[in-house]
């Protein structure tokens, strides 16, 4: 496996130089000063390219070769009136990126908002970190803060309860708080920043718009971009929506298995493969990781390896785990991408997704699910279960 890491380039508070001390070997960047929607340029993208291998020395080589992500503009989501110039405007970023050799480019298809927690400082029994999920600070926000128009609809009498108990206990800082948490936005401008106000407005764009509507605006998308992919030498992989599931009126299409079997189905190209995030799709107890590692053995073409801890009373309610210790089997995830790569001779770029906040990083300026410490944790925990597992692994 490809040991990776992620960079939010020159404004990441982790350098590149500490990146080379955790003995990763590939990078995984963006150009995230580029506004969503315009192309990126070759230069800057061979700009940084050279800023990340300026350093290297025998032994101690980067390379960016994985890509997360080129943002997916809002109107091609919608398929709204003029948004072909959108999708243009991705497929040149694609030319231009493999110009430069890097031929690997995550992306997602979430509308409106990216990845979400609830929660950026959970405190854990060690007194370290973790990002968090709450079902009921979640429901409190989209019932009783952003108030949204039919919210009520997606509650039923008991959730609706908990909530009220939840934003009742809520001081106003921890409402402002837990605003900015989910809708100001992510580290590497992924999202745009949105007010309540404008939040309340790009959700009134999807009335209308259902799980059928936005898998064929995906498809459509798809069936633009893959023949562009397919002359590149070029993989795409999709990271499921985060969390899993619907939110805030939104349908979500990249949720489940059955969700990417109706992907392959529409679009079968061998260009259009899968991010496997553990972590975000083992947030649903009926996602079987170890077996999806192995069903989409040709469709892996990145993976995010982090572990949740469910909520057993609220299945939706999950803190990032351990890396190795969660509700995911990670060894078995683990086993079986290392048998897809005996069998295919292709090696799979990995990442230990998010770390926990701990020791001397409580105390610095980092991005939420990135720092430097938890993450090294991360790797060091798997490449030892890499280097355990390869040892007796034979392909099938």
């Amino acid at each position: 496996m490809r040991e990776s890491w992620r960079w939010f380039g020159p404004t990441d508070p982790i350098n590149l130089e500490e990146i080379r001390q955790t003995g990763a070997t590939d990078i995984v960047s963006a150009l995230h000063d580029i506004p969503i929607g315009e192309p990126w340029p070759r230069e800057s993208i061979a700009a940084q390219r050279a800023m990340i291998e300026q350093g290297n020395t025998p032994g101690s080589n980067l390379h960016w070769t994985v890509v997360e992500s080129i943002p997916v503009h809002e109107d091609i989501k919608l398929a709204a009136n003029g948004h072909e110039i959108y999708v243009d405007a991705w497929i040149e970023s694609m030319e231009n990126l493999a110009a430069e050799g890097i031929k690997t480019i995550c992306y997602n298809f979430m509308p409106v908002i990216d990845w979400t927690r609830t929660d950026l400082r959970h405190r854990l029994p060690n007194g370290a970190y973790a990002l968090k999920f709450d079902q009921d600070r979640f429901a409190a926000f989209d019932l009783f803060i952003l108030k949204r128009v039919g919210a009520e609809a997606d509650y039923d009498a008991e959730e609706w309860a908990r909530a009220k108990t939840a934003v009742d206990a809520m001081s106003q800082q921890e409402i402002g708080t837990l605003t900015q948490t989910i809708i100001a936005g992510l580290p590497g401008k992924m999202t745009d920043a949105y007010s309540l106000e404008d939040f309340r407005a790009i959700l009134a764009r999807y009335d209308g718009i259902d799980h059928n509507q936005l898998r064929s605006n995906l498809i459509g998308f798809l069936e633009r971009v893959l023949p562009a992919a397919e002359k590149l030498d070029v993989k795409l992989a999709i990271h499921p929506d985060d969390p899993p599931w619907d939110m805030f009126g939104l349908p979500r299409v990249i949720c489940t298995p059955a969700d990417l079997e109706k992907l392959f189905e529409a679009a079968p190209s061998a260009s259009n493969g899968i991010t496997l995030c553990v972590g975000t799709y083992g947030s649903r107890p009926d996602n079987d990781l170890p077996q999806m590692a192995r069903r989409y053995r040709d469709r892996i073409h990145f993976a995010h390896l982090r572990g949740v801890s469910r909520d057993p009373k609220e299945p939706r309610t999950f803190i990032e785990a351990s890396h190795l210790d969660s509700d995911i089997d990670m060894l078995s995830v683990i086993r079986n991408l290392l048998v897809n790569e005996r069998a295919t001779g292709r090696e799979i770029y990995i990442r230990p997704d998010h770390g926990h906040l701990m020791m001397g990083d409580v105390s610095k300026k980092t991005n939420p699910g990135y720092s430097a410490i938890g993450r090294m944790k991360g790797l060091a925990e798997i490449r030892g279960a890499i280097r355990a597992l390869s040892a007796n692994v034979d392909p099938i």
